[in-house]
């Protein structure tokens, strides 16, 4: 195999991104699996550049120079900035190659502008990749791996990755590690519920912790898993073990069945200072909050204690919730959560809007089905912003009205205080205060639900009625974009929304035509 020159570049953001959360948060928003493509790369002999692009660099002068092989690891959100540069990479001779969550969901539209796709990718995916490294054209080539990778490359070899992406932000600096991969649950919305559950070695993790606390001064790990301490007395135990008390930080996210209140002492003794559960409906997923069949005030109620049981241990906690699930009707969900938003006043409550992100889970097929996913532009699948699904049970204006109503109540000034006065830890005050004063999202979606209203291009978008982008997501698309708008490639701003529910209509005639055969 010929050595390669191989850049490897995690988009961290999906342009450029001045404002001042980004210039805290981005750099911390960098994957893991990047870096371990790089030492793989690395591992065989390979010429390795790697670029985490958070929004504040100038991508088009870090990716100058020779590049054989363009490895960018994408969020759907960055799908669009992703083609823009595998264009810009191809027209300069590179092979280049997608992987990450958009890779895995939307593989049948990045095929068009990738000479190869990676769903799930391990070491023998890559060395595919490397020992070929033509060019696959007009469609990439797919290529997956049955299974996670059962390990990942250590701290220590990606370290030469990480330092220069922690030095990206003078603020909050965390290093990335994984304890585990996939999911115990089954939330049907959810990507990382479709991949089973899988811990990694705890004695690779205690290395790492190790090799942390001799390399950094009081270094802080965001725990990547999807939902830490499945395995709690096991994981607990080689964080305590590997490291003295106080020497290590960290974040993670987990589940509220989780969180009792002797494992949360014992969280805060092992240097936990964030964690983020999640609540996501009052009205189902009772098991990931321990509630159980308890719905409504029911729910509220229970999960209120917990959460506020929860503050007074850990200095930091967000509450996550998915807005628009089929479970849904009425205002009451958002009233239910304003009443939780002023019960539970230390909590930064986080919404994302129901999103069908492609393969990402099974019930995407039954959406797509439903005739229920708008091809919206992938710049917009960020669970946060907009969402890809038609509500069951509301109106896109009436929708729109009581999320951008939920918004201005969660991000007023009044709540933002509440909050900052509750926090017991600086650092939880200045993090709520920036992600209070600095969102724009309650003007956005009141300004969403106007269009919904009177726009009449928004309105057949999103009745069904018409495939044709609305102006007003293709402004703001050119204006993230920025200077690599003029690079997109033809078509990459549409895409089949039932591509996933195609193939596995043909797969299945396929079958029965073998069965036909053979009969």
């Amino acid at each position: 195999m010929k050595s390669l020159k191989v850049t490897v570049l995690d988009l961290a953001a999906s342009g450029p991104s001045p404002s001042p959360f980004s210039r805290v948060m981005n750099a911390n928003r960098a994957s893991l699996m990047p870096q371990a493509v790089a030492v793989w790369c690395e591992r065989r002999g390979h010429d390795v550049r790697f670029i985490c692009y958070t929004g504040l660099e100038d991508l088009e002068a870090e990716l100058s120079g020779a590049t054989d092989l363009l490895i960018i690891c994408a969020f759907t959100r960055s799908a669009q900035l992703a083609y823009a540069l595998s264009n810009m990479g191809r027209m300069k001779g590179a092979i280049t190659v997608l992987g990450g969550p958009h890779a895995r969901s939307f593989p049948e539209d990045a095929a068009k502008y990738f000479d190869y796709v990676l769903g799930l990718t391990d070491e023998q995916v890559l060395d595919d990749v490397l020992r070929d490294a033509s060019p696959h054209r007009p469609l990439g080539v797919n290529l997956a791996a049955a299974q996670q990778p059962r390990s990942l490359p250590s701290v220590q070899e990606r370290w030469k990755f990480i330092a220069p992406t922690i030095a990206k932000t003078r603020v909050l600096k965390l290093v990335p590690m994984l304890g585990s991969m996939g999911c115990p649950y089954t939330c049907n919305f959810c990507i990382d519920a479709a991949i089973p559950y899988q811990p990694l070695d705890l004695q690779q993790i205690q290395d790492d912790l190790r090799f942390l606390v001799k390399t950094v001064p009081r270094p802080f790990v965001a725990w990547h898993d999807p939902n830490f301490g499945v395995r709690f007395d096991d994981y607990l135990g080689a964080i305590e073990e590997a490291v003295p008390k106080g020497s290590v930080s960290f974040g993670a996210e987990s589940s509220l069945s989780i969180l009792s209140e002797p494992n949360l002492k014992r969280l805060a003794g092992a240097g936990c200072k964030a964690i983020l559960p999640g609540v996501e409906s009052w009205f189902s997923h009772g098991d990931k909050s321990k509630t159980g069949s308890r719905q409504g005030e029911a729910k509220l109620h229970e999960v209120v204690e917990h959460a506020n049981v929860i503050a007074r241990h850990i200095p930091y906690v967000q509450a996550n919730f998915v807005l628009g699930l089929d479970c849904d009707h009425g205002a009451e969900p958002f009233e239910l959560t304003k009443q939780f938003i002023s019960r539970a006043p230390s909590v930064f409550p986080a919404f994302s809007l129901l999103t069908c992100y492609g393969r990402g889970t099974p019930l995407n097929l039954d959406l797509q089905a439903a005739g229920r996913v708008l091809p919206l532009p992938f710049h917009f699948l960020n669970s946060g912003r907009a969402t890809n699904v038609k509500p069951l049970n509301y109106e896109w204006a009436e929708f729109f009205r009581l999320v951008a109503d939920l918004s201005r109540y969660s991000l007023s000034l009044k709540q933002v205080a509440k909050r900052s006065w509750a926090n017991t830890s600086w650092a939880a005050k200045g993090l709520n205060m920036i992600r209070g004063l600095s969102s724009s999202k309650p003007r956005h979606y009141a300004r969403v639900r106007g269009l919904m209203e009177s726009d009449p291009e928004m309105k057949a978008f999103h009745a069904g009625t018409s495939r044709r982008i609305p102006a007003f997501y293709l402004d703001k698309v050119k204006k993230d974009l920025g200077p690599f708008w003029d690079h997109l490639p033809e078509g990459a701003l549409e895409h089949d929304e039932r591509a996933y529910l195609r193939s596995e209509e043909t797969a299945g005639d396929a079958v029965a035509e073998v069965g036909v055969e053979t009969a």
